[in-house]
């Protein structure tokens, strides 16, 4: 008897893989998001896989994609006053709404000790919601898309990665953006990696 006819070894049928897929969200009527994390104090790498290990243990979320990792030096600052940041985006999937995905960005951070007491200063952690869906919000608390984000390479280049097609809401697609700010200064840190959760 050959091993294709032996029921116990068929291929899934696609439908069910998808019915899979579908279910593993956990979701129901799930929304996309776009975070960038970023790290210059301490173990950098350690600190950015643990708030992506900390999003996807969020109720009510799922971390579906991870970019590669980046090297970027500090923003509005002298390059020489602190160390340089590594940076990612992420791609997730979440039932929260912005307000409540803010709220835990937030408490990520403060698990991991981010000081908010300088403009532009070093930290341990930043986790910024980039984009929600097609959401356009002027709320002071949380503007989306992100006010500065489709002018950062830091940010537009690892999104690029995980969503080539990607655009940001009332700005364009991320790949002409990403043309014309450039990739300078964002450097590919191609001997290390981020894990997505398992």
């Amino acid at each position: 008897m050959s091993t294709s006819s032996d029921p116990t070894v068929q291929p899934v049928p696609a439908a069910v893989v998808q019915q899979v897929d579908a279910a593993d969200v956990t979701l129901s009527n799930p929304k996309r998001a776009v975070i960038a994390l970023g790290s210059n104090l301490g173990n950098r790498l350690e600190t950015l896989q643990g708030a992506i290990d900390a999003l996807e243990d969020t109720p009510g979320l799922r971390v579906r994609a991870v970019s590669p990792v980046y090297e970027t030096q500090p923003w509005g600052v002298d390059p020489a006053s602190q160390p340089t940041y590594f940076n990612a985006v992420v791609l997730v999937k979440t039932t929260l709404p912005p307000s409540s995905l803010l709220e835990r960005s937030h408490a990520i951070e403060e698990a991991f000790e981010r000081v908010r007491d300088e403009r532009w200063g070093p930290r341990t952690l930043d986790v910024d919601i980039v984009a929600y869906q097609d959401v356009r919000s002027d709320d002071p608390g949380l503007t989306l898309p992100h006010p500065r984000a489709h002018e950062r390479a830091f940010v537009l280049v690892p999104w690029h990665d995980v969503e080539p097609a990607a655009e940001v809401p009332g700005h364009g697609a991320v790949a002409e953006l990403l043309a014309a700010v450039g990739r300078s200064g964002v450097v590919p840190r191609t001997d290390l990696e981020l894990r997505l959760p398992e």
